[in-house]
């Protein structure tokens, strides 16, 4: 019997089609080879939608993703000047991405920051400093925090203008992505590495006081409590003491982008967006409107956002291994893409849809072998 499959496609804006172009073909394959039937649907989102249909996440694709089975998306947003033209509300990032995880209530966030042995050069980080490659999975949590607090902002009586933003979790929010932090310790090298502010911010101390409760359950698990400006240092200086970390949602946001500085790109980040019952899959990079159209846009992320959803939302872990080890071999034949090499007379250099090509091809081999 044929394991069919209902995938809402949010292309996004900028690079996003682009990207999402080159994504798309593995489930064509999977189609093709596999006992599977996967069925696409694409909807608007973002910046684009609010111009198309006058709402960063319209209705109709709310509905849309409500009946999928998953949701993969794009990147979203626009230039400056450009998203000046959108009112405050409906930006893209307040107007669709914050929405879409407040309706699945996408709690915990995985960005694996991943580099093999043989891609080394890709990082700006000597290779004596990591020597074996990078392999850290982070753990942001996605619903909470500063980002979904509530916000004011006006004149004061003086005439002054004001912003009041304000930082809120609860023990029961702090408590699931923990769990999920060391349920991912527990699969790896049972190392925790717990990253939080608890010298100047109070949410950091009412995070501390949950993870104690929290690994009681866990006695398998080492815990490191790292504050999150030495984490930063740490990534750079010494990458390879982590393994699993664990944080709130914008403490993630700024160290997820710093590990896509140590890879050598963003464009090497995908990430998976999990709630308890819908999942939606992203780069976790943004959709560079300087290159839209340009056909030099890095698709790993967007290709390996695939992958990490046939794993994680449909058990289809050889398929999704299938999936990594085609783009891996493609980089390991010395391919690489304008991100990852700036000289434009390179002749290893491929295109957008050149890479999508090499790994496609890459990806057929081993499905029918």
């Amino acid at each position: 019997m044929t394991n069919a499959y209902k995938i809402a496609i949010l292309a996004g804006d900028a690079i996003g089609p682009e990207i999402m172009a080159q994504a798309v073909r593995v489930f064509s394959l999977l189609n093709q080879h596999r006992d599977l039937a996967f069925e696409l649907l694409p909807a608007p989102f973002g910046a684009s939608a609010y111009f198309s249909h006058g709402h960063a996440f319209p209705d109709e694709t709310k509905a849309l993703c409500d009946s999928a089975d998953a949701i993969l998306k794009g990147p979203v947003g626009l230039s400056y000047e450009e998203s000046k033209k959108i009112p405050v509300e409906e930006q893209a990032e307040r107007g669709a991405i914050l929405p879409l995880r407040a309706r699945y209530e996408t709690f915990a966030n995985f960005r694996p920051i991943y580099l093999s042995k043989d891609m080394i050069q890709f990082s700006p980080l000597k290779a004596s400093v990591i020597p074996d490659g990078i392999d850290i999975l982070l753990i942001r949590e996605l619903v909470g925090g500063l980002y979904f607090g509530k916000k004011d902002r006006g004149v004061n009586s003086e005439g002054r203008r004001y912003v009041h933003e304000t930082l809120e979790y609860t023990e029961d929010q702090i408590r699931q992505v923990l769990r999920v932090g060391f349920q991912q310790a527990q699969k790896r090298k049972h190392r925790l590495h717990n990253i939080h502010k608890s010298n100047v911010l109070m949410s950091s101390v009412l995070w501390n006081e949950v993870l104690e409760e929290v690994q009681v359950e866990f006695p398998d698990v080492e815990v490191i409590h790292l504050l999150v400006d030495a984490a930063a240092t740490a990534l750079c200086l010494n990458p390879g003491q982590f393994d699993v970390m664990v944080m709130e949602n914008m403490f993630g946001d700024i160290l997820s982008d710093q590990g896509g500085g140590i890879l050598g790109s963003l464009g090497l980040m995908p990430s998976a967006c999990m709630g308890p019952e819908k999942a939606y899959y992203e780069p976790s990079h943004g959709s560079a409107p300087d290159i839209a159209g340009k056909n030099i846009a890095n698709p790993y992320s967007m290709i390996g956002s695939v992958a990490m959803m046939l794993e994680m939302s449909f058990g289809l872990e050889q398929e999704a291994a299938h999936v990594w080890s085609a783009m891996k071999a493609v980089f390991e034949a010395g391919y690489t893409t304008a991100d990852l090499n700036p000289n434009t007379e390179d002749s290893s250099l491929v295109s957008t849809t050149e890479f999508g090509d090499l790994v496609m091809d890459r990806l057929e081999a081993l499905l029918t072998n």
